[in-house]
């Protein structure tokens, strides 16, 4: 290559000049490469990459670890996950955190460990640049031009039509005999004790510490407040406590902050806020709710970008990064995590018409179905990258109950159109009773755990809310096993009013045991504890609408008595830490779940059956009912005019 010389520059002049701008260039490239380092690595960048990447890549997910971090020895919460391009260059961070978690562990999925601070462990990745392009491009077209044109488009005046019976009954289900009504009455003035006491001491935390007198705000929901105040609407307007319902609807239109930038769980988000808000907008017509809850909804999806679309258990709601919980082996996803989403997601396409929602929760069908499941059982973990089983560990309580439960749940909720799932629900039922279903020597039905083809005669409160479940499949089922399914349903109902009967509290312990010669007991000292759970009182519930058989309205009042007794105290209601022992050792939290589900279920077992009558309504696994789709009948010019006219905003 020949240098022409420029005029009035000497070759030696001309070649420092080049030298001295290589050696600048050199060094401002250095420099943009570490500060667009420190930009995506850095621990607090999350806001920075707002500001120089557009959304689409922001809600970029990119898939976990597969290292096995190990299952840690107490259970706890959910996995989350999506499909992505293959292509995408990831980059990996894994770190181990101590694994503690709130108080019920969550919901359904969890178990078996005293009431703590919660911090998530994790498997975690970080987006970069454009990771997973093809699944949030798809997401963010969807979304995104679904605001705009869709806004108004679901029709609550028809919705309303399509109903058999009002929602809330002819007389809100006042019963007509004066000793129901007057523990009804009883129920109301619980929920309102527990409201008052966390409005005036924990207003817009997630949940009261009553020993304490302060709110608690723990790691569940990823930055979102007001957890009892989203969990507590629906209760709040079934019970008539409209003064109190209005101070929960204008907090959520002016404090309920979606914007968030914390670790959630992907589970407990959808069953209590998303579940929340749509049961919500459902009774009430009103228009913030399902401005909300589409609004979060939108943010749960990068939570599916993995290979297989099964969800992992743990979201940033702000970057819509997601990770796997260190706790889960290999990174897996939990089964009653990601099969506990079904209910809610088709709602979320109902009212905003986009499609997006009921694909992904139907790609989780899809990966279901293919796999081998050993003996018909489904394992409770499930890796989101293979698409396989990790552990051949089977629970109906911990890890594995809710999956169940949705799957019949969708089957009613569909107007029993969802075949599909009606087909795995009564073959997994089969695989249960032909593998789990025991018999004590004491003559108790009882569902022990399968690990890997050993049974462990262990049943947790958790697992109480089978009871219920299989009495609400019962007439579903084939003909000559309806009158067994029932049978059965009672059987299990009454094991776990047993292991209530059989404390000095009267009050069931989080597990008990039917081995060394235990019935319906807890032999250890971690399982002793109840922390206001409502699973057994969920089977009565249901059991007394399928049976009316007087026993189970006395069964729940006892509850009560026993509730009153040992769990209230001056400013609220805390669990308690050994339900064998008769002075009371309180663990200072109300749970949410508490007066979303425990006292919502005993205000309707002393209610009569037109209040959320089964036939119009299902109830997800945090007790939001649900309206059943009727879409010959929303899909009609008319709609079909309903018994009576319901409530609305």
């Amino acid at each position: 290559m020949v240098f022409r010389k420029l005029p009035g520059v000497s070759a030696s002049g001309m070649g420092l000049r080049l030298s001295q701008k290589f050696v600048f260039l050199l060094f401002l490239s250095g420099l943009v490469t570490l500060c667009f380092g420190a930009l995506f690595f850095l621990p607090d960048s999350v806001r920075l990459k707002r500001i120089f990447l557009p959304k689409s890549d922001n809600q970029a997910v990119t898939v976990g670890s597969e290292n096995d971090v190990g299952e840690h020895s107490k259970k706890m919460p959910r996995e989350q996950t999506a499909k992505g391009d293959s292509t995408t260059k990831l980059k990996i961070l894994s770190r181990k955190q101590s694994v503690t978690h709130e108080a019920r562990t969550v919901e359904r999925s969890v178990g078996n460990k005293p009431p703590e601070e919660w911090n998530p462990s994790r498997t975690k990745t970080e987006p970069v640049g454009r990771a997973r392009e093809s699944v949030t491009g798809e997401e963010r077209v969807t979304t995104s031009t679904q605001k705009g044109q869709n806004k108004d488009i679901f029709d609550f005046e028809k919705f309303k039509q399509c109903l058999l019976k009002a929602p809330l009954g002819k007389d809100n289900g006042k019963p007509s005999d004066p000793q129901t009504l007057q523990r009804r009455e009883k129920v109301k003035e619980m929920m309102k004790f527990a409201w008052d006491n966390y409005k005036l001491y924990a207003w817009g935390k997630n949940e009261l510490r009553p020993s304490s007198r302060n709110g608690h705000i723990g790691n569940m929901f990823g930055g979102l407040r007001g957890a009892s105040i989203v969990d507590s609407l629906d209760t709040l307007y079934i019970m008539g406590l409209m003064e109190e319902y209005e101070e929960a609807k204008k907090w959520v239109e002016t404090d309920l902050d979606l914007n968030s930038n914390g670790e959630a769980s992907l589970f407990e988000v959808n069953i209590r806020y998303v579940g929340g808000l749509l049961s919500a907008y459902y009774l009430t017509g009103a228009e913030v709710f399902k401005r909300k809850v589409l609004e979060l909804g939108e943010k749960l999806l990068p939570a599916f970008n993995t290979p297989t679309g099964i969800p992992r258990g743990v979201i940033n709601l702000g970057s819509g990064t997601s990770w796997s919980w260190g706790w889960a082996s290999a990174g897996s996803s939990i089964l009653a995590e990601f099969g506990s989403l079904h209910l809610e997601f088709m709602h979320l396409t109902e009212l905003s018409h986009n499609p997006i929602y009921t694909e992904k929760v139907m790609n989780i069908r899809k990966v279901l179905n293919k796999i081998e499941k050993p003996h018909g059982l489904y394992p409770n973990f499930l890796s989101p990258v293979s698409g396989n089983w990790v552990q051949h560990h089977v629970s109906i309580g911990g890890l594995g109950d809710s999956f169940y439960e949705y799957l019949i749940k969708s089957y009613l909720m569909s107007d029993k159109t969802d075949e599909d799932a009606k087909t795995m629900y009564y073959n997994a039922l089969e695989a249960i009773e032909t593998n789990l279903v025991q018999k004590s020597p004491g003559g108790l039905t009882y569902l022990a755990e399968w690990r890997g083809g050993i049974l462990d005669h262990k049943m947790g409160h958790l697992a109480c809310f089978s009871g219920g479940m299989v009495g609400i499949g019962a007439d579903d089922g084939p003909q000559e096993k309806r009158q067994h399914y029932l049978d059965l349903a009672a059987e299990i109902t009454h094991t776990c009013h047993e292991s209530y009967a059989r404390s000095a509290t009267k009050l069931g312990p989080e597990a008990f045991r039917f081995d060394a010669g235990a019935e319906a007991t807890a032999t250890r000292l971690s399982d002793r504890y109840y922390i206001l759970r409502p699973e057994v009182i969920e089977s009565y519930m249901y059991m007394w609408r399928l049976t009316h058989d007087p026993k189970y309205r006395q069964w729940g009042w006892e509850a009560v008595e026993a509730l009153e007794k040992h769990c209230r105290t001056e400013s609220g209601f805390s669990g308690i830490r050994d339900v064998y022992s008769s002075v009371a050792s309180h663990d200072n939290m109300q749970q949410s779940f508490f007066l979303a589900e425990t006292l919502k279920y005993l205000y309707m077992l002393f209610s009569d059956d037109d209040l959320l009558s089964l036939e119009d309504w299902v109830f997800n696994t945090e007790a939001h009912p649900l309206p059943v789709v009727r879409k010959n009948c929303l899909q009609s010019e008319t709609g079909t005019q309903n018994a009576g006219k319901s409530t609305t905003e």
